[in-house]
C-alpha cells in the first residue's frame, strides 16, 4: 500500500521559514519524481516544485529563489524548505510521487501552511 505522509506545516509570519517533509512508503522511491503542489482556498491545485532525482530540481516562478526542494533516497523522504514566506503562500501543501511525468501518481493528504501578514 502506497503512503505519502506530509508534515511540517503551521502558522508563520511573513518573512519566516518552514520546512515540509514527505515520507513515502510502498513505492520504489528512487524511481519516482517527487513533487510539491499547493491549493489555496477557492483556487486550483498548482505546481510548486519537483525533483526527478537527486540534485535535479524544478520550480514554479512564484517560489523560485525562496523555496528549495530536496530528497533523501536513503530515507524515502522529500523536503521543501520555504524561506521568505509571503501571505500568498498560504495553502494546503501536497506531496506527489510518480514514475512518469504525464501520470497522476500518488498523493499525500496535505499539510496546512498559513502565512500571516
Amino acid at each position: 500500500q502506497v503512503q505519502l505522509v506530509e508534515s511540517g506545516g503551521g502558522l508563520v509570519q511573513a518573512g519566516g521559514s518552514l520546512r515540509l517533509s514527505c515520507v513515502a512508503s510502498g513505492i520504489n522511491f528512487r524511481q519516482n519524481i517527487l513533487g510539491w503542489y499547493r491549493q489555496a482556498p477557492g483556487k486550483q491545485r498548482e505546481f510548486v516544485a519537483d525533483t526527478p532525482r537527486v540534485s535535479v530540481t524544478n520550480y514554479s516562478d512564484a517560489v523560485k529563489g525562496r523555496f528549495t526542494i530536496s530528497r533523501d533516497d536513503a530515507k524515502n523522504t522529500a523536503y521543501l524548505q520555504m524561506d521568505n514566506l509571503k501571505p500568498e503562500d498560504t495553502a494546503v501543501y501536497y506531496c506527489n510521487a510518480k514514475i512518469l511525468e504525464e501520470t497522476p501518481g500518488y498523493w499525500g493528504r496535505g499539510t496546512q501552511v498559513t502565512v500571516s501578514s
